[in-house]
């Protein structure tokens, strides 16, 4: 049967997008000194990848209905890791911000796929299990990603963090063109929507930049409250845009449903302070508090470990 092949092509696929969030943090404080970056330098690392991932994940899921949901898998899986090479050999930090920026690309086009080709490939009666063995494995290698990766950062180089990922890509390419059968939605003749891809992700890049540069420039510098304004009008465009769009990446009627809203700001509370955690922890670990990298990573696995028994 095809379908523990499917299941582990999926799994290792979104590991790659999962891991690299806790791995690069823990790599953070090496590759800052070793690339002499400051502090700003360092969110951008973080931040390049966490903006097109999070911009472009809809419209990956849409492409993926569109042009086939196996293809644009194994199309992110490649182009992630083309860019974790590109950011592996990086000679400089904004070298390294872009093929940052390439990964959450590659991410946003392998997340959507990766749940879409479990509920394509598996019939009702097995889908639910499929579902939580994907969530289960994946939390599973988010927890040893960040070990191994803090092991391999402290005996190679912080590069190890980047081509760790070649290795899991080949393996995945290998089974999506071996097992993993394609499927698309017969039903989907609609287009993309490109103008609601275009103004989130500028809308939200403009939003980050100005907070980001305030701890550069000062929150008095003209370009932090610009930015800021701008984001803030390009996002209501963004909003704009979907309500009259005929196929919006975002069907804004979603939110009439109290359990829909609930969730989503229930979510983006819970990361929001997660993903600023995650990102100083690390940093006052090893530069602080005297940590190795790979002590730096294990400090995560109780977190991790409770994260996972009671995610369910």
């Amino acid at each position: 049967s095809a379908e523990p092949w499917i299941l582990a092509a999926t799994i290792l696929g979104s590991s790659l997008a999962f891991i690299d969030g806790t791995v690069v943090n823990v790599a953070l404080p090496a590759l800052q000194a070793d690339l002499n970056a400051s502090v700003v330098d360092v969110q951008w690392v973080v931040e390049s990848y966490a903006l097109f991932l999070a911009a472009l994940l809809l419209v990956g899921g849409s492409l993926g209905d569109r042009f086939g949901r196996r293809l644009i898998f194994g199309a992110g899986v490649g182009l992630f890791a083309v860019a974790s090479a590109w950011c592996g050999l990086a000679p400089n930090v904004s070298q390294l911000i872009i093929g940052r920026a390439i990964q959450g690309i590659g991410g946003a086009l392998l997340v959507p796929g990766s749940l879409a080709i479990i509920s394509a490939s598996f019939g009702e009666t097995t889908r639910g299990r499929a579902i939580g063995t994907w969530s289960g494995f994946t939390s599973i290698t988010a927890a040893v990603g960040p070990v191994a990766g803090g092991w391999l950062i402290e005996h190679a180089s912080w590069r190890a963090a980047f081509f760790v990922n070649l290795p899991i890509a080949a393996v995945v390419l290998a089974l999506v063109v071996w097992r993993v059968p394609e499927s698309r939605n017969r039903d989907h003749h609609s287009g993309v929507d490109w103008w609601g891809a275009l103004l989130v992700t500028i809308g939200l890049g403009s939003l980050v930049y100005g907070l980001i540069e305030s701890s550069n420039l000062g929150l008095a510098h003209p370009v932090v409250p610009v930015t800021l304004i701008a984001g803030a009008l390009l996002l209501t465009a963004f909003l704009i845009v979907e309500a009259r769009s005929e196929n919006p990446m975002l069907p804004l009627g979603l939110f009439r449903s109290k359990n829909f809203s609930g969730a989503n700001l229930l979510t983006l509370l819970l990361y929001a302070a997660l993903s600023g955690a995650l990102f100083f922890f690390p940093l006052n670990l090893i530069q602080v508090q005297g940590y190795s990298a790979t002590a730096a990573g294990a400090a995560l696995l109780p977190f991790i470990l409770i994260m996972f028994l009671l995610s369910r």
